[in-house]
This record gives structure tokens, sequence and C-alpha cells, in this order.
């Protein structure tokens, strides 16, 4: 079975609907792909919105989303912790984390890279960074530009689980770029303090 097979039979989330949530959503409705997404609100409050992107995307409750095999955390950074309660351990589970730490004090991160700090409360999960690296109105876009695809950073410690985000990438039209582990490709585009990590906001095409 090949990546593009085995993510078909997965169930997909996303965990907020700011900006970027949305853009993700997009994403997979542009492809077909069918979403859950959740925020700490009533589903109904948004479900116009998310049936103004597309049939696939539906809308929540932070409870069902997290049943989902892979879970998109689109929330602020300092919301991670709430979500990770939602469940009291993640096995199993890939969380994508799109947060960005910026303004935050690496002394709060004690001395990790950001995504090494959110994954700590992720317990039994497998964390892969990606999708952040694009500001939202980039990210909102489709990713299939001047004959090429848009780039989209991936890194992790759990080598089968990014290859697994990667297809799914792939798999929404964009060009995966896998950069390693959390703390060696982590760093490249994490946010943390004032600084932004070397990637950030590159918007690279590959054809």
């Amino acid at each position: 079975m090949n990546n593009s097979q085995n993510n078909a039979a997965k169930s997909y989330a996303i965990i907020g609907f700011g900006k970027i949530g949305k853009a993700l959503a997009k994403a997979f409705a542009r492809k077909g792909v069918e979403v859950s997404v959740a925020t700490t609100r009533n589903p109904e409050s948004f479900a116009s919105e998310t049936a103004a992107i597309g049939t696939g995307i539906t809308p929540t409750t932070l409870a069902d989303a997290v049943k989902a095999d892979v879970i998109f955390l689109a929330v602020r950074f300092e919301s991670h912790p709430d979500v990770a309660k939602a469940l009291p351990e993640w096995q199993g589970k890939i969380i994508v984390d799109v947060t960005n730490a910026y303004g935050v004090p690496p002394e709060k991160l004690g001395g990790l890279p950001s995504a090494k700090f959110v994954a700590k409360a992720f317990i039994g999960g497998k964390l892969v960074k990606g999708f952040n690296h694009l500001g939202a109105a980039i990210l909102d876009q489709d990713p299939a530009v001047h004959g090429g695809s848009r780039v989209v950073f991936l890194a992790g410690d759990d080598e089968g689980a990014t290859v697994e985000i990667a297809a799914l990438a792939e798999d929404l039209g964009f060009a995966a770029v896998k950069l390693g582990g959390l703390s060696e490709g982590g760093l490249l585009v994490q946010a943390q303090g004032n600084t932004w990590g070397q990637l950030i906001f590159q918007d690279l095409i590959r054809f």
C-alpha cells in the first residue's frame, strides 16, 4: 500500500478556526479530502463558515475532533496545553504542530525547541512540526503556482509520522521538504522570544 492509499483511510481534524485553521480547511476542501474542524465554541456557531468552504469540512466538538488519526494544532501557542488535556494520552495519533511561539520567552520553554515543548504535552503522540512557516494569506492560496508546488517544511522525531504527513501534504498539492528531527529541523521553522526561525515566511516553490 502506498502512502497516498494509506492516508485515504485516515481521519483528519483541525483544532482552531482562525485564519490559519480556515486556510488549512480550504486546502483540504480543494482536494476533496474530508476534515473535521473544532474550536472551544459550539459547532453550530461556525457551521455556516465551514459550509462556505466545502461540503467535506465538518464542524464538530473538541471531544470528537481528537478522535481523528491526524490532528492539526492550529491554535495559539499558549492554548496547546488545553487541547492536550482533551485526552489522557495520544497513543497512535499524529499531531501536526502549526503553532508559533513568537513572543514566548525562551526560559518558559525550558531551553527546548518550541515543538519539543509542545510534544511533551501530547503524551504518547507523534508530533510533526509543519505548515507553520507560511503566513495565513499565503497558506490560504492554491499551492499550485507558476507551474510548481508551494513548499511546506516538516520536522519530526518519528520518521514514519513525518513520512505520513509528507504524503498528506503532497495529496493536498504541496511539495513537502523534510528537515529532520525536532531539535534540528524544528529550530529552522520555530519562533520563540522575539526571533523567527530561518525558514519562517519562506515562500518557496518546487518545480
